[in-house]
């Protein structure tokens, strides 16, 4: 049996590789600019449709909206109650794809929406049916209504007394980063070039393609290359990269918090509602449960990194004393935050949580932008983007396999695997559901005959594998977007922080000043995060 595991694993290793050689002053049928959830399933999509693909970011892959999201693959509840059917069926539906491709990175959880009567429970099953209908969801894992005392035993500090039932359904965790870190190296599979800190600076167009300027901002050099048709997917970067006056986007800012899974210790995601009658979610995840999302006007620009503002840590710890028997939560007890950038569609006269999440296409004659969407439906933006990529280049660009697995997704039994990985290197299961939710069946590929550890859950080996496979440049790259331990895992930080340093520093040759530099950098950049609790 292990050594099935392991062949299978072993076969499925796609590395991104960044080699600028590659792609410097060559010619291309399409260059996406973009390396977030939507750049990552166009190239995916245009690679295996045969297309010579290139795709260019101007900072880590995932750094900007694909990392900051509430990491669920999901239909989108709420906007049913907004008249929005079309898009809730087609993200609901979108779930099943995304289990299909990756089953490691949709985690089937119960989400458990409460009621304080009878009647708001017979609401909520009405609208719940509705929506797992539009989903296709089996009749054998639909919805069910728990009563106080069920609650008692699954969610022992739930407020039972305030609201006596919740309806229970389900809902799909995932990890969003390294979703589009998977989605990448399929498409690199399929033969695309990917490129992560490479900033588009100039596109001209002419009548046989555009040629683009390009900053590669690790060697700090600059160079051209040729491509037949752009995709613009910058998310909240659209509108710099379209050009022109007229407004098409609205930015968004949601916030999500941390806290100490022993502070707030729930065994299921839950739905609640705030004092303006936003609905917002609290999921445990390990040694941690988090809490969001804000969803306000951004005034600002787009940037990677928005502020986590006093007011949106206290509007999401404030309904938390109404749904749960626990000591009040204060900003003290926040370990971990990130804010990030929706990039809406700009409807005039509607508040941010009013707005459409459905996706829109802008076509300037080889120049196609695309905004909007969901994380769940990136395959379905993909093939739209891609519908107007064809009517250019006047060819058909379907997709052969359009729901193949994504590397780390040759599992038929998630559970059994990770016990079968708890079981061969004697971790505890918390460690194995980790690694297993992280990387699929490549772990034992990944970890080899005997790993060695660098924190409690975290290998060395975890640390090559990156550099060998997911094209990290910096530090940051490593904590935040790779191993995801700077918010679920922050009491491993330091460690892993001195042993990826280390690792890092041997790989890329770095100078003890530079080694210094890149450790000081990342620690500046975890304590704003949290910068909120000083004021």
């Amino acid at each position: 049996m292990w050594q099935l595991l392991l062949g299978r694993a072993a076969s499925s290793v796609t590395a991104i590789v960044r080699q600028l050689a590659d792609v410097a002053e060559h010619s291309f049928d399409i260059a996406i600019i973009g390396g977030g959830i939507t750049g990552a399933g166009i190239a995916r999509h245009a690679s295996q449709a045969g297309l010579k693909t290139v795709l260019l970011e101007a900072n880590d892959f995932a750094a900007g909206t694909s990392s900051r999201s509430t990491k669920l693959i999901h239909g989108g509840l709420r906007y049913l109650a907004m008249g929005d059917i079309a898009l809730v069926r087609e993200t609901a539906l979108e779930r099943k794809s995304v289990l299909q491709m990756a089953p490691y990175l949709a985690e089937p959880r119960w989400m458990l929406v409460p009621a304080a009567t009878r009647s708001e429970l017979v609401k909520l099953r009405t609208g719940i049916g509705v929506y797992e209908r539009l989903g296709a969801v089996e009749r054998s894992d639909r919805h069910a209504s728990w009563n106080a005392e069920r609650l008692a035993r699954e969610e022992p500090i739930f407020n039972s007394d305030t609201y006596p039932w919740v309806c229970a359904y389900r809902e799909y965790l995932t990890d969003d980063a390294r979703l589009v870190l998977a989605t990448l190296r399929s498409a690199a599979g399929y033969g695309a070039h990917l490129c992560n800190y490479t900033a588009v600076t100039r596109i001209d167009q002419d009548a046989q393609g555009c040629t683009l300027s390009v900053e590669d901002r690790v060697a700090d050099e600059c160079f051209d290359l040729r491509a037949a048709v752009v995709v613009n997917a910058t998310g909240p970067w659209v509108e710099s990269v379209l050009g022109g006056t007229q407004k098409r986007l609205q930015l968004s800012k949601g916030v999500h918090i941390v806290v100490p899974h022993e502070k707030l210790p729930l065994n299921h995601m839950l739905v609640l509602n705030t004092s303006d009658g936003r609905s917002i979610f609290s999921i445990p995840r390990r040694h941690v449960t988090y809490v969001g999302t804000t969803d306000t006007h951004f005034p600002g620009g787009a940037g990677v990194w928005p502020e986590v503002a006093l007011e949106d840590v206290e509007y999401l710890l404030a309904p938390l004393a109404r749904y749960f028997r626990i000591p009040e939560l204060k900003k003290a007890d926040v370990m971990g935050a990130w804010a990030g950038l929706r990039a809406l569609v700009h409807q005039p006269g509607k508040a941010p949580k009013e707005m459409s999440r459905k996706d829109e296409v802008w076509v300037q004659r080889r120049l196609i932008s695309i905004a909007g969407g969901k994380l769940t439906s990136f395959r379905k933006m993909a093939e739209t983007a891609m519908s107007a990529v064809g009517k250019i280049l006047d060819k058909r660009l379907d997709m052969p396999e359009p729901l193949a697995r994504l590397p780390g997704g040759d599992i038929d039994d998630v559970g059994k695997f990770r016990d079968e990985i708890a079981r061969r290197y004697r971790l505890e299961g918390a460690v194995a559901e980790r690694l297993v939710r992280l990387y699929g069946s490549e772990v034992p590929n990944l970890l080899g005959e005997q790993p060695q550890p660098v924190a409690n859950s975290v290998f060395a080996e975890e640390i090559r594998w990156s550099l060998a496979n997911e094209s990290i440049v910096h530090l940051e790259d490593l904590l935040y977007r790779r191993l995801r331990v700077a918010w679920f895992d922050p009491t491993e930080v330091e460690p892993v922080l001195l042993a990826g340093a280390e690792i890092m520093g041997e790989h890329f040759h770095w100078s003890e000043a530079a080694r210094q530099q890149e450790i000081d950098a990342t620690r500046t950049r975890l304590a704003q995060d949290l910068g909120f609790v000083s004021r």
